[in-house]
């Protein structure tokens, strides 16, 4: 039998035990919880959350679109029921700061299929930014787009499906091109990271090579969280983005 100690725990077990406690000897409230990336969170791991602000308040913040967790709540509503602020006021935002209208423009054709209701993100910034959408025939051409996109001030972000990750590498090797993996620190020598679409969450790049969208939708289990995962890949850039492709975009993309 092993010990307590010796058990290989998950976070799934975690909330489990962290409710069993709270039956045991009520959790301490606090007087204000912030809870941020809220969409990615299980209905145990609200329910955790919610202990810790029993008799305090709460602020929620989130974006359903970006929701990439097999457990990612599907409503808000249904987010503060499992929160047990049932009561609680949702405030929609939908002006954007940070990525260019081009850029967030486009990737709101995406918003039907993995956020139905919610409303498109509109810039305020009055730059358009630097948008296109290269067909491409060899891994090559990923690695002109880098370079042209290096031509810029600023860091370049490659992101790409897990899988596609090795051949990109060997690729800027073998052009020469250094790079970064997600958090190094960019230098005056090296200013391209290389990012495997499901590290891009949270992460920003002035320009960002965007490879092959349909195989960042098949590296995740199902279509919806494929183009979340999509979602949030496309979103990265503050400046500019290409997107490239060899196989076919896709369908929700060409709507």
């Amino acid at each position: 039998v092993r010990s307590v100690k010796a058990a290989k725990w998950s976070a799934a077990d975690a909330v489990l035990i962290d409710e069993t406690t709270d039956l045991v000897q009520r959790t301490h409230s606090l007087g204000h919880v912030v809870l941020d990336e809220a969409q990615d969170l299980s209905p145990m791991q609200y329910r955790a959350v919610g202990r810790r602000c029993t008799t305090g308040s709460a602020t929620v913040l989130g974006d359903l679109a970006q929701g990439t967790t097999p457990w990612a709540t599907r409503s808000w509503d249904e987010a503060l029921a499992h929160l047990g602020k049932s009561d609680g006021v949702i405030e929609e935002l939908t002006a954007g700061f940070r990525v260019p209208t081009d850029v967030i423009t486009y990737a709101s054709r995406l918003l039907p299929h993995i956020a139905p209701g919610l409303t498109p993100v509109a810039s305020v910034r009055e730059n358009p930014g630097f948008f296109a959408l290269r067909p491409i025939e060899d891994v090559s051409e990923v690695v002109a787009a880098c370079e042209e996109l290096l031509g810029n001030e600023g860091s370049t972000g490659l992101i790409a499906a897990d899988a596609r990750v090795p051949e990109l590498a060997q690729a800027l090797t073998a052009a020469g091109i250094s790079y970064l993996a997600p958090g190094e620190e960019t230098t005056a020598e090296t200013r391209l990271t290389l990012v495997p679409a499901s590290l891009a969450k949270g992460l920003e790049y002035d320009y960002v090579v965007l490879d092959e969208p349909q195989a960042v939708v098949d590296g995740e289990p199902d279509e919806r969280t494929g183009l979340r995962r999509l979602y949030v890949a496309l979103t990265r850039a503050v400046s500019g983005l290409i997107v490239t492709h060899a196989a076919p975009l896709p369908p929700q993309l060409a709507e």
